[in-house]
């Protein structure tokens, strides 16, 4: 794995979530995109690869993105590590802050949010 490409974790527990999500990413740059379908395996991805940036999805199998974000930042503690959601709580976007997301994108995104990330991060 090259460090020149920035990598790139995308978890979701929806298929065309994450194949919406790495077309979206692949018109911005060449990255290396990771993908996983559930929680437990976004950290284990996460641990093995420790991408610069995750996109994490809060309601997933085996464990929720935000017990998954909690362990990312144990692993690695800058990471930037924007959380999606499909339901957009208030209560869901204060516990992804509190535990140490870096944003917060209500499902469905624009393009033009994920341009926004990808130029603050890279």
């Amino acid at each position: 794995m090259s460090k020149d490409r920035p990598t790139i974790l995308i978890c979701d527990d929806s298929l065309l979530v994450r194949k919406k999500m790495k077309d979206c990413l692949n018109e911005y740059g060449d990255f290396n995109i990771i993908e996983a379908s559930s929680g437990q395996t976004s950290v284990e991805l996460f641990r093995q690869n420790e991408p610069d940036l995750v996109f994490l999805d809060i309601v997933m199998p085996d464990k929720n993105g935000i017990e998954a974000l909690q362990e990312m930042r144990e692993i690695k503690k800058d990471v930037k590590i924007i959380m999606l959601s499909s339901s957009g709580t208030k209560s869901h976007l204060k516990a992804a802050m509190e535990a140490g997301a870096s944003d917060f994108i209500q499902k469905p995104w624009e393009k033009s949010q994920i341009e926004h990330i990808l130029k603050n991060v890279f």
